[in-house]
């Protein structure tokens, strides 16, 4: 095995690793006389309650460090690689791939195509069964790493190969079984083509993958995002309202059918399909405790509960102020109503959401989370944004107050001349964001488009 230098690049203030003066720079070598070879060896290696490591010091010196603690408590530090190992790049050509539609010049990062399994347990991330090894099975399963996130697409192996661009992709699919059988619990996601995996290839997959509950969770239907860079890809056409309509048919179907067997709804549309079809979103039990959340499912209904709890628990008064609020076109009468709430109990509140169009990406992409600093420059220059602009918090990249297109919040504030604040994703957040004073807390941002499936589509 290849050695691996694992650098400590931070001591967390109160941890055993603070105690035992380690410090950044420092690198763990061995865990129990054993090599790490990435996260996963970490974390199960440090499960026990009593360990001994062995550290190499910023002078060469090697510490044997004997630890006694709670089971599966942390050592209390932060890699310099969080998966510490190289992440493994995707070896499809997908025929959706959004990726593949990105323009060039922008940030290396957004051009990683991952398929790792490791991102799949510890960020959510989609994985196409392709790049996995037996070997790697063999940890997954030993490890109990679940949920494994799985991109389906198809459950016909001759067009998964089609749509994967890999002679694999059909074979792949057999890998499912070893987390089958083994118990490993999965969630699978389907991204729909229009005209290629619909219709009765999207009913043969669901009858498919319904083998595999409830160790299969759940499965996601989300519409593959066409962007306006799409020269020389495959020809894929944008869903309409009646296509929309049919699809959710097909899926209330079935949800009705696993419902009656299993006591879930297992397959589950997401919210742009609803949008689409003009119909309303389901109640909150029908989305089995938001269990594809991450995937655009049932978060609008989500945020609208999330709202009508925090509004309920103020006592309304007659503070005056006004707020803007920018977000993308899927979101925008969603959140009309969410500020409609508001308005009723605060009647000197004045709110206006400013509905983005992506110009940067093309119309078809409404999400928020691929808005660009520069479509929120032209679109709300001159505009008069009241006391503060609200942005979400997935429109910037993870941990940073940074755009896709490298525009910063600072210099976006600077450029609109007014205070922004960036608004955390659940509903209390908005509603404080709203009607409290900015207090420029730490936000919480989740990572979008970099280092993650080539398949997701963004956040609503």
């Amino acid at each position: 095995m290849k050695e691996k230098k694992h650098v400590i690049s931070r001591v967390i203030p109160g941890s055993i690793a603070e105690e035992l003066e380690l410090e950044p720079g420092d690198i763990l070598t061995a865990i129990n006389a054993q090599p790490v070879e990435d996260v996963f060896d970490y974390r199960y290696l440090m499960n026990d309650e009593f360990v001994t490591l062995t550290v190499e010091k910023a002078g060469g010196e090697l510490w044997e460090l004997e630890v006694e603690k709670e089971y599966e408590e942390d050592l209390g530090v932060e890699f310099e690689n969080g998966l510490m190992d190289e992440y493994r790049s995707c070896s499809n050509r997908c025929i959706f791939c959004f990726i593949d539609q990105m323009p060039p010049g922008m940030r290396e990062t957004l051009y990683f195509k991952d398929d790792d399994s490791r991102l799949s347990f510890l960020q959510g991330n989609y994985v196409t069964l392709t790049n996995m090894s037996q070997e790697d099975i063999d940890r997954i399963i030993k490890y109990r790493l679940e949920p494994i996130n799985i991109s389906f697409q198809t459950m016909n192996p001759r067009l998964r190969c089609e749509m994967l661009h890999n002679r694999f992709a059909g074979d792949a699919l057999k890998k499912a079984d070893r987390f089958y059988e083994a118990g490993i619990s999965m969630n699978g996601q389907i991204v729909l083509c229009k005209g290629i995996n619909d219709g009765k290839e999207l009913e043969y997959s669901l009858e498919k993958l319904s083998a595999y509950a409830p160790v299969l969770r759940s499965v996601s239907v989300v519409p593959v995002g066409l962007t306006k860079f799409r020269e020389g890809l495959y020809p894929l056409e944008p869903f309409e309202k009646e296509d929309a309509i049919k699809v959710l048919e097909t899926i209330h179907c079935w949800q009705k059918k696993m419902f009656q067997k299993y006591g879930l709804h297992f397959v589950h549309a997401s919210d742009e399909w609803y949008i689409l079809a003009g119909m309303k979103l389901p109640e909150e039990e029908r989305y089995d405790g938001y269990i594809q959340l991450e995937n655009g499912v049932g978060m609008l209904r989500l945020l609208d509960t999330e709202v009508r709890r925090a509004v309920k628990e103020r006592r309304g008064d007659n503070r005056a102020l006004r707020v803007t609020l920018a977000t993308g076109k899927l979101a925008g009468p969603y959140l009309e109503e969410c500020m409609e709430l508001i308005r009723k109990k605060f009647p000197q509140v004045r709110t206006e959401v400013k509905t983005i169009v992506n110009h940067f990406f093309g119309e078809e992409i409404t999400v928020s989370g691929l808005i660009t600093g520069q479509d929120l420059k032209e679109q709300l220059a001159g505009a008069d944004l009241g006391d503060r602009l609200l942005l979400p918090c997935n429109m910037l990249r993870s941990g940073e107050d940074v755009f896709l297109d490298d525009v910063t919040v600072e210099e976006l504030a600077h450029f609109l001349k007014t205070e922004i604040v960036v608004v955390d994703e659940d509903g209390e957040d908005l509603v404080s964001s709203v009607l409290d004073p900015p207090d420029h807390k730490k936000q919480i941002r989740r990572q979008m488009y970099e280092q993650t499936s080539s398949s997701n589509r963004g956040q609503a």
